[in-house]
């Protein structure tokens, strides 16, 4: 019999009272029993507390399950059941991988993993996955248990589903950091991510511009049309300004019809000016609200990171300042806040029309710098070098006006009157000394792809001069040959089939693919003398341009080498097997009568100038 008992100090211990009747007298009455008297009271507590913790992990909202050391499932509640899907014969004895999910990554698995071993416990999020494979998020804490020598022995596994919560969370985040209408960060989001910008941009030395926009006419549409097709033309106007940005870029509403665009790391002006353009013009498109069409503008206010101002505050205020300056200026245009990139734009704008008047006067001349076959020292190649002197401005650079030329197209123009004054002077020489001497001519991409019928007028020249590939040679870039849209195939092979000869410029530098070396029968590789500088002291340097210099070799190619400035440099591309070098040591660029002078033997008065 078990029972309670009073004690003298006024406690209560549990009783184990057994006994046994060891005699008796004649009518078989008891007489005599002989028993024990246990105190249970510690037992007792234990099978309360046994009962109670079964109690609590049968009746948990929260599900728990027992694992052994290697993962394997010993036993579940019932939450874990009504969670997952599976009952507790179903999982009992199944590895606990069986709820494994992909979206954690096989990295997660393997550092949990290590965590558990190494501490005992892990805690935090993670993907899980029902026994319909439905994905759902937990809050998973796991404890070990260590048997006396202090090897794991058991694992308990607790976790909480957590979708809910999850999504609700990021619903109030959503609401507060992104425009409920279009669905682009907010004002609160903007200056977070300009933050994280601004400490990007001077972690990494780079620049990033603001733009600050302003819908024109948008008050309009919204009196005549109403507020819901006001709301329709935001919505469309968020998705066009998206279009015209970068994934990395951030497109942000602040209220009303003010949007912000950043954009991250940019090297140069022209990129920006090419993102405002095309706003400009995808603003300005038709908008169709219904059975309404609408016409509105957009002006721009740019600044930039950090010419303008360091802090948020200075980006925005000065962003806004230029985008009201664009509007006093008659809208639908974009205005740069800084003073210095404000007057790069009228320098550029003066540039632009200074070299539309410099193609019309001829303003441009031609040096000549020698290609200088390393082991005979003899001078048949050069390559045609394009100067501009302007009345004002005296020298401009090539790097300076050839870009804008391109993006222009006036480079076209330019190409082309470079090509005819290198094929005449070529034939010139040829008829006036007697002498051989092939002129290398640089194409721009852009020629490839908007000279039309040039490439024929080309080639009838060379007819009309009786040249062949001898006498000119077409200098192409690396990027040239994977453009498949620009006809670069046929124009190639209408250049091979004139005999045209070829060169490949700063080789090694763009994104080289060895098959089209081949398939476009290129007669010349140009090392870039960013490989040509170091040659002699770089031992990589030296590698490159010997593996450059047997490959050409094998595909049949000569190879010349630019940049060269040095005997030594000449001495260790000569004993790597190169052709030609090209450089200060040789030569620097000269006009015709002293190229010819020097090198030609030739006298000034016998140089007949070029038609």
């Amino acid at each position: 019999m078990e029972y309670r008992l009073n004690t003298l100090n006024r406690g209560v211990r549990w009783i184990l009272d057994t006994g046994k009747v060891v005699s008796r007298d004649a009518n078989h009455n008891a007489l005599r029993m002989c028993g024990t008297y246990t105190d249970i009271t510690d037992a007792k507590l234990i099978e309360e507390s046994l009962k109670l913790s079964a109690l609590v992990y049968d009746n948990s909202s929260e599900a728990m399950s027992v694992l052994d050391e290697k993962g394997v499932i010993i036993t579940v509640n019932a939450a874990f059941s009504d969670i997952t899907g599976y009952s507790e014969s179903e999982v009992r004895g199944q590895h606990i991988r069986l709820l494994y999910c992909d979206l954690n990554g096989r990295d997660f698995y393997t550092s949990m993993n290590a965590e558990i071993r190494e501490k005992g416990r892990w805690q935090g999020e993670m993907w899980q996955r029902r026994k319909g494979k439905e994905e759902y998020v937990i809050w998973l804490t796991i404890n070990t248990i260590n048997d006396k020598e202090g090897q794991p022995y058991r694992r308990v596994a607790l976790f909480s589903d957590i979708t809910d919560k999850k999504q609700n969370e990021h619903l109030i985040w959503k609401q507060a950091n992104y425009d409920t209408l279009t669905g682009l960060p907010n004002r609160r989001m903007l200056l977070e991510y300009l933050g994280a910008e601004i400490r990007n941009s001077d972690r990494n030395r780079n620049h990033f511009a603001l733009l600050f926009l302003d819908l024109d006419y948008f008050k309009e549409v919204n009196d005549t049309l109403g507020h819901a097709m006001g709301d329709l033309l935001l919505i469309e106007t968020a998705d066009r300004l998206k279009a015209c940005v970068r994934d990395t870029d951030v497109v942000a509403r602040l209220g009303g019809d003010e949007f912000t665009i950043v954009l991250s790391a940019m090297a140069d002006h022209k990129g920006i000016e090419r993102v405002a353009e095309n706003i400009l013009r995808r603003i300005a498109e038709p908008y169709l609200l219904g059975e309404e069409t609408a016409y509105i503008s957009v002006s721009i206010g740019i600044t930039l990171y950090p010419d303008d101002a360091t802090s948020i505050e200075g980006l925005l205020k000065h962003a806004d300042q230029a985008m009201y300056a664009a509007k006093d200026q008659g809208r639908n245009r974009f205005n740069y806040f800084t003073p210095s990139m404000q007057e790069y734009a009228k320098y550029r704008m003066r540039l632009i029309q200074d070299l539309r008047q410099a193609v019309l006067n001829k303003e441009f001349q031609l040096h000549f710098q020698p290609i200088v076959a390393l082991e005979t020292g003899a001078i048949t190649k050069a390559e045609a070098l394009i100067r501009w002197d302007h009345a004002e401005r005296g020298s401009v650079s090539p790097a300076e006006f050839i870009p804008v030329a391109e993006d222009t197209g006036l480079i076209v123009e330019i190409g082309n009157w470079v090509f005819e004054q290198a094929a005449r002077q070529s034939a010139a020489w040829r008829r006036e000394l007697g002498v051989e001497i092939q002129i290398s001519v640089n194409k721009s991409p852009i020629q490839f792809r908007d000279e039309g019928a040039l490439l024929h007028n080309w080639l009838g020249l060379l007819q009309d001069l009786d040249m062949t590939g001898a006498g000119v040679c077409v200098e192409i870039t690396e990027g040239l040959l994977l453009d498949a849209s620009m006809g670069v195939t046929e124009k190639l092979l209408a250049y091979r089939d004139a005999g045209v000869q070829v060169s490949l410029d700063d080789f090694g530098t763009g994104y080289s693919s060895l098959a089209y070396l081949k398939k476009f029968d290129i007669d010349y590789l140009k090392i870039d003398q960013s490989f040509t500088r170091n040659v002699d002291t770089d031992t990589n340097d030296q590698i490159l341009c010997e593996a450059i210099i047997v490959m050409a070799h094998k595909l049949g190619m000569k190879v010349i080498a630019e940049g060269v400035e040095t005997e030594a440099q000449r001495q260790v591309l000569l004993a790597a097997g190169c052709d030609f070098g090209q450089g200060y040591l040789f030569s620097k660029p000269l006009i015709a009568s002293e190229f010819a002078e020097k090198y030609l033997g030739a006298s000034a008065k016998l140089i007949s100038p070029v038609a």
